[in-house]
């Protein structure tokens, strides 16, 4: 399924939808947390670096996907320093950082993607965050989503994506982790088709990657493959669907390995 055959949430459906301050009553640990999103927003031009998806993925961990929404109240979530270092297992120096340089950027990160029209797909962009905020002196990153993107991660029923985030708490490139979230969609059957124009597109993909095939392979594929497999115990094999010379698609088999681990 591409992203244009999805029907996405008209905004003013939703605008009002917005759901309330999120407690920590979801479970306590990162490992036991889940990232649930729409297929919409997977496939989706996240436009994220690796830094600011690792606070968008904690914060959606802490989202409850099938909680009705409050309609006064902004869909919130925070992370603390030291639970960003625990989580990512990285020292509580850099979660600071980190946690301090995505205050001032995600405000300005895009989420690309296709929607339906009358006379063909159109192309629409949505923000991520409508306010983020950092607290220096306790620690925390709190953000506030963009109404637009709520649909997409509550009251989810259907055509969405979920995985554990200590799946990716590991990883330390962004494409293995979007690798994750497209093979995540259909781990029920272990087996990802996707049109190499889509598939650049979810990774954000370079000019370069996108007009040369061995770039795409040697600087995404191949890690991504890699470190999923080292990492999350995936055992991944991945082919090419071609028309006559020409890349036109790729097909992932994957599976967990007996030996699976995660860190």
């Amino acid at each position: 399924m591409t992203l244009s055959e999805v029907i996405v949430p008209e905004p003013e459906v939703i605008v009002s939808a917005l759901a309330e301050t999120l407690p920590d009553a979801l479970p306590a640990t990162a490992s036991e947390r889940h990232v649930n999103m729409s297929n919409v927003l997977t496939r989706a031009a996240q436009g994220l670096s690796l830094a600011e998806k690792r606070v968008v993925a904690c914060c959606i961990s802490k989202i409850d996907s099938k909680r009705v929404p409050d309609m006064n109240k902004p869909l919130v979530a925070r992370i603390s320093a030291l639970e960003f270092a625990e989580t990512f297992q990285i020292d509580p120096t850099t979660a600071y950082e980190e946690l301090k340089a995505a205050e001032s950027t995600l405000s300005e990160r895009w989420i690309r993607y296709e929607k339906p029209g009358p006379k063909g797909p159109k192309q629409e962009k949505m923000r991520w965050v409508g306010r983020a905020t950092y607290s220096n002196g306790e620690g925390y990153i709190e953000i506030a989503f963009w109404h637009e993107v709520v649909p997409h991660l509550v009251l989810l029923r259907e055509q969405f994506t979920s995985y554990k985030l200590s799946q990716a708490a590991a990883l330390r490139s962004v494409f293995s982790w979007r690798l994750l979230e497209l093979i995540a969609q259909f781990k029920s059957t272990g087996l990802l088709r996707i049109d190499i124009d889509e598939f650049a597109h979810a990774m954000d993909a370079s000019e370069s990657c996108r007009k040369n095939f061995k770039d795409m392979r040697r600087r995404i594929i191949e890690p991504a493959v890699k470190e999923l497999t080292e990492k999350d115990g995936y055992k991944i094999e991945w082919d090419t669907r071609k028309a006559g010379r020409k890349v036109i698609g790729l097909e992932f088999r994957f599976g967990n390995s007996a030996q699976q681990h995660l860190f």
